[in-house]
């Protein structure tokens, strides 16, 4: 760095000189750069900005660029160096405080997942207590009810589907409109109230308490929709990317810091089977066989719902007081935008360049939840052909409670690999639908053999590895991809419209399995698996190692009208689908304009954070622009933007008039360092460059 800078030390203003734009020159010691600065030296300088180590070689070649046995070397190293730095770092936590790591586990996925953990807890509720119903009251969830409406009891299933899906589109909007924070307080608000309704549901009869049960649950269900979209966008916009360009910890851990959170409804699932199995032995003097009372019965289903009426009672609390930045992201998108309400130009153009992603998202979605919550909503009886014929509830339970733990090794398992960049999103994905597929075409067309005393524990053994490539594969990519492939502005509302046409799927199992006997099922299941496969493969992009910031920055030129001008990693082959590159979205992509680019993209929002400060400093609006520190830049780089900007109007108006109103030097006779001057003499100048501030 020392060539680049020209030190001076005490000396007069030389006659003529233009203190603009490092301020009078007062004799003490400054530096300045020269007009013209080469490629080496602008490398020297922004290398870690503009290609980082862990994306890009020494040289400034893009991981994906390299050749097959660079890339693997590379990409290795960087793995391998991440994970030996991760390891020292728990070694220093658990050195300082042995409960450390466990006091972070807590703060970034179980707090940020207890949404979502509520949501397993309840919703996958039941189908465990289905079967307890219908042995309680055969009269009214039997097959030949006498006391209750059978379409109000399949309605059960129905209304709380309808509800997660409204929910997820309303509050998917809101979040996008009114903020990430108050979409977050009002789920927690909205489920805390519909749990309270569950648990004292009553009616006059069976069959007004059947009434009354199914529509708190459509009402809870509301709440419970708006989680998927607002937990999975405040879970990316955190702290770590507010306000970056780009950031190591965004590209390294983002997919398995969402995931984390995501596998929360895992455990939700777990703590609700075993709870149920520990209330069963309380409340039925330690024996699970049936005959159940009636009292048993009541006093099991409602203390399993009031239990976690608390621990939402306390996420309201959390999300009111304790995340006050929560939207922070959003609002400085908006504020650079010149945006306010709900961007519904944002809206309309994503849906024009995006829409081959908004297939790949909300299709896939459909597709796994077909499976996924089909089989949830039905368990007891797929886990039934398992265990074979029983009246105790307890079998199945203990049955469903085998296949959870399983689950929870893929959401695990997925949560390691789905940031690695020779697996990651969309092979795990399209392998899990595979594995799905097979493991459930391949007992269809054999059932009688797989369900005999011959082939049950092959049948066991598929069933089990269906749940784990389903956790470790398409229900865990699909939360996080909605979102990730979508701008800012639009982020929230588009997972929720994924979200919401995959609970179409899920409806669509609910009422199809009702008229199907289990064979059946299997017949018609593995097709949504192979039809899953296929549109991840053709229409979703891999954003593997692909930071956020990066995005944002190509949607920037897309917004301005000037998608042709950027040639970013962001339209690099590998982070394309097959349907955007037959279309040829790739073709601009261009590292050396791309590194021009990245240098001016990085003064403009230099200059922006400049402005925001001397604004907030003159007590004005600084709305959207909280993080104003200086610990993403360097004082290179603060030295290179102070001393290479253009001056302003009043600057040049002090340049050419001095002390007294004498004039020092003519406007004509100016000169100041341009975009051009900034780049290796006889570099091209960057195409649209005249026009950079509208990117933004």
């Amino acid at each position: 760095m020392a060539d680049l800078l020209r030190h001076h030390r005490h000396h007069a203003p030389g006659a003529g000189e233009i203190p603009v734009p490092h301020g009078p020159s007062t004799g003490d010691e400054h530096e300045h750069y020269p007009k013209s600065v080469s490629m080496d030296q602008q490398h020297a300088i922004f290398s870690y900005l503009t290609h980082p180590d862990d994306c890009y070689t020494p040289e400034g070649t893009y991981w994906a660029d390299l050749p097959l046995k660079e890339r693997v070397k590379f990409v290795n190293n960087v793995q391998n160096k991440e994970a030996w730095e991760e390891v020292k770092a728990i070694g220093r936590m658990m050195k300082e405080d042995p409960l450390s790591p466990v006091s972070w586990y807590w703060t970034n996925a179980v707090l940020p997942g207890a949404g979502l953990g509520l949501e397993g807890y309840v919703l996958f509720s039941i189908g465990n207590l289905e079967p307890l119903f219908r042995s309680t009251w055969p009269q009214c969830w039997g097959k030949n009810a006498t006391e209750c409406s059978a379409n109000w009891v399949a309605s059960v299933t129905y209304l709380e589907v309808i509800g997660i899906m409204v929910g997820q589109m309303a509050v998917g909007v809101i979040g996008d409109w009114i903020g990430r924070r108050w979409g977050l307080i009002q789920d927690a608000a909205i489920m805390f109230v519909g749990l309270l309704m569950i648990t004292a549901s009553w009616g006059l009869d069976l069959n007004g308490w059947v009434i009354c049960y199914a529509w708190s649950l459509s009402f809870y269900g509301f709440g419970v929709g708006g989680e998927y979209p607002i937990t999975a966008t405040s879970s990316m916009e955190n702290a770590v990317s507010a306000g970056k360009l780009s950031t190591r910890e965004d590209r390294l851990h983002r997919g398995r810091k969402v995931t984390m959170a995501f596998l929360m409804q895992g455990w939700g699932q777990f703590f609700n089977q075993a709870l149920l199995i520990i209330l069963l032995l309380i409340f039925h003097h330690g024996d699970g066989n049936p005959p159940y009372g009636t009292t048993t019965t009541q006093w099991l289903w409602r203390v399993s719902f009031a239990i976690p009426a608390v621990g939402t009672l306390w996420l309201v609390y959390h999300r009111a007081y304790k995340m006050p930045h929560a939207g922070r992201q959003l609002a400085a998108v908006k504020k650079k935008s010149n945006v306010t309400g709900y961007d519904v130009d944002s809206l309309r153009l994503a849906c024009n360049i995006f829409g081959g992603r908004l297939l790949a998202t909300a299709g896939t979605w459909f597709c796994n939840d077909v499976f996924f919550y089909g089989n949830k909503l039905f368990q007891a009886q797929f886990i039934a052909v398992l265990s074979g014929p029983t009246e105790s509830v307890m079998t199945g339970w203990i049955w469903n409670l085998y296949n959870v733990i399983v689950s929870l090794v893929g959401y695990y398992l997925a949560s390691i690999l789905i940031d690695n960049k020779f697996y990651g999103r969309k092979m795990m994905q399209q392998v899990g639908f595979l594995m799905c597929f097979i493991m459930f075409v391949v007992p269809a067309f054999n059932y009688e053999y797989y369900t005999s005393p011959a082939g049950i524990k092959a049948f066991q053994a598929m069933y089990f590895l269906s749940s784990f490539f389903n956790q470790f594969g398409p229900n865990s990519v699909t939360f996080l991809v909605a979102g990730e492939v979508f701008p800012t502005p639009i982020r929230a509302s588009a997972h929720g419209f994924s979200a919401c046409i995959g609970k179409a799927g899920a409806l669509l199992a609910s009422v199809l399995y009702n008229y199907i006997d289990t064979q059946t099922k299997f017949y018609v299941v593995p097709w949504f698996g192979l039809a899953g496969m296929l549109l991840t493969w053709l229409f979703l992009p891999d954003t593997t190692g692909l930071d956020l910031k990066e995005q944002e920055r190509r949607w920037a030129y897309i917004r301005a009208g000037r998608d042709q001008d950027y040639h970013g990693i962001a339209v690099h082959p590998k982070h394309l689908s097959l349907w955007e590159r037959l279309r040829g979205v790739g073709k601009n992509y261009n590292p050396e304009l791309d590194r021009r680019q990245k240098i001016e993209d990085i003064r403009e929002e230099w200059e922006g954070k400049e402005r925001a400060r001397a604004q907030k400093e003159a007590g004005g609006d600084a709305t959207g622009m909280d993080d104003l520190s200086d610990d993403e830049w360097t004082d290179e780089v603060h030295h290179y933007f102070r001393n290479t900007r253009e001056p302003s109007e009043k600057e040049r108006a002090a340049a050419v008039t001095g002390k007294g109103g004498e004039i020092m030097m003519t406007p004509a006779s100016i000169s100041t360092p341009s975009s051009a001057a900034m780049t290796e003499k006889g570099d091209e100048e960057k195409p649209g460059s005249s026009s950079a501030s509208s990117a933004r």
